[in-house]
């Protein structure tokens, strides 16, 4: 597999009818959580057979941020031709700076559930890469429970180094689940995702899916309904755990807010998220 290959997406956005707007420097899907729903199970059933997989991802302003300090890391989910608003103030700044607002924060620990519910009517599988292996039990439990009619079709926690890689996704290939939730954090599940995407080859497809499968364990709860709708889930999170998110908050949140207002919006924002200087069109 190349290199520069791989960190090209296998279909573009718009080849899937999918209208995107720059977002604090990422190009970020115009889609309400539904309609993401139905399309990944829609992608995923016509992928059965020989297609490659189509990988998903999400941003927030972490990553925004994450993105703009690294270049490499951008690549990783430019990669990807779907990248879900997963914060707030994505969608806050797109109502600001862009000619066509996103219609809602798509939330993948709320976009998981939507998506099962299709599954089951659709009769999609599932596999569950990522998080402890305590974790994975619960979050397993957990999802049989709620979606009884769901197709498992593996699990499989995600503490493995590099020498067990080509184990994984041979594991994952065998049982040819039509969605794969890869849920190890960033960067290391974009990675994974598109260190092996041309390998996955049993599969629909992909989507990362950060600290999912701890809050489909009960292990970690999200905030209230009014702080999650104001912006706030993310204070709600360092309230619980200060020691572990006060730094990352401090240096991130700052920058994020500067590259919603100013990476936001037509071509000048696109040319300075690319690092290349703004041209008229």
């Amino acid at each position: 597999m190349n290199a520069h290959s791989s960190l090209v997406p296998v279909v573009s956005a718009n080849a899937l009818g999918i209208p995107t707007v720059m977002v604090g420097g990422l190009p970020i899907a115009v889609l309400d959580r539904a309609r993401s729903a139905e399309l990944m199970v829609e992608w995923a059933l016509a992928r059965r057979g020989d297609a490659l997989p189509l990988y998903v991802t999400s941003a927030n302003g972490q990553v925004l941020s994450l993105c703009a300090r690294d270049p490499a890391l951008r690549a990783l989910f430019t990669a990807s031709p779907v990248i879900h608003a997963d914060g707030a103030p994505l969608v806050f700044a797109s109502r600001l700076k862009c000619r066509v607002p996103l219609p809602e924060r798509v939330a993948t620990s709320d976009l998981f559930h939507d998506v099962a519910k299709v599954a089951v009517e659709r009769r999609a599988s599932f596999y569950l890469l990522g998080a402890s292996p305590e974790a994975l039990g619960k979050a397993e439990r957990n999802v049989r429970r709620l979606y009884p009619g769901l197709t498992l079709a593996g699990v499989r926690h995600g503490y493995f180094d590099a020498s067990e890689e080509e184990a994984v996704v041979a594991a994952i290939n065998a049982a040819k689940p039509d969605i794969l939730w890869v849920a190890m954090g960033v960067p290391r599940e974009q990675a994974f995702v598109v260190r092996n995407r041309e390998r996955l080859t049993g599969v629909g497809v992909i989507k990362t899916a950060g600290g999912l499968f701890d809050f489909l364990s009960g292990d970690r709860s999200r905030a209230p309904q009014w702080m999650q709708a104001a912006g706030l889930e993310w204070l709600y999170r360092l309230m619980l755990e200060p020691r572990r998110l006060f730094i990352r908050y401090a240096v991130t949140n700052p920058h994020a807010a500067y590259l919603l207002l100013t990476r936001s919006g037509g071509p000048k924002a696109l040319a300075q998220a690319e690092g290349a200087p703004a041209r008229k069109l």
